[in-house]
């Protein structure tokens, strides 16, 4: 898979992924703090053609951008307690949005990711940069 040794590489693998991207598509970003989730999500969007500005969601737990191609529901998981949690800001509603939902931290909750789910882990290397490597989902 892809080393990125820039934060514009970054960038470029999101948009690069946001061209095979289709409503009802469901992304999951795994990796460290600092792993490059958000700027993935970035370049998604900028691929997707929004100029909107993408910020982590960690506190609101979930961004909707609707300036692009399509919708994007942007959820980070980090701040989420329980998979209860998750459903009451209604997880399966936006799991049927005509959109993209991206999901941060999506490991922490695997069980509430639907079939289909495409699994990515971005890993900061040791000697600077990032290695994004796909997954296969959790339990397959």
């Amino acid at each position: 898979m892809p080393l990125l040794a820039t934060t514009e590489d970054t960038l470029d693998w999101g948009r690069a992924l946001a061209a095979s991207l289709q409503a009802g598509d469901v992304v999951a970003l795994c990796g460290q703090l600092g792993a490059g989730k958000t700027h993935v999500v970035k370049g998604l969007l900028a691929g997707l053609g929004s100029e909107e500005d993408v910020t982590s969601p960690t506190f609101s737990l979930v961004h909707e951008y609707g300036r692009a191609r399509l919708p994007v529901f942007h959820f980070d998981f980090y701040r989420m307690n329980s998979e209860a949690e998750l459903l009451s800001i209604g997880w399966d509603e936006y799991l049927d949005e005509p959109g993209v939902v991206v999901v941060e931290w999506a490991d922490l909750f695997p069980g509430l990711m639907p079939p289909g789910t495409q699994w990515f882990q971005l890993e900061v290397l040791p000697e600077g940069g990032r290695r994004v490597t796909a997954l296969a989902p959790p339990n397959s």
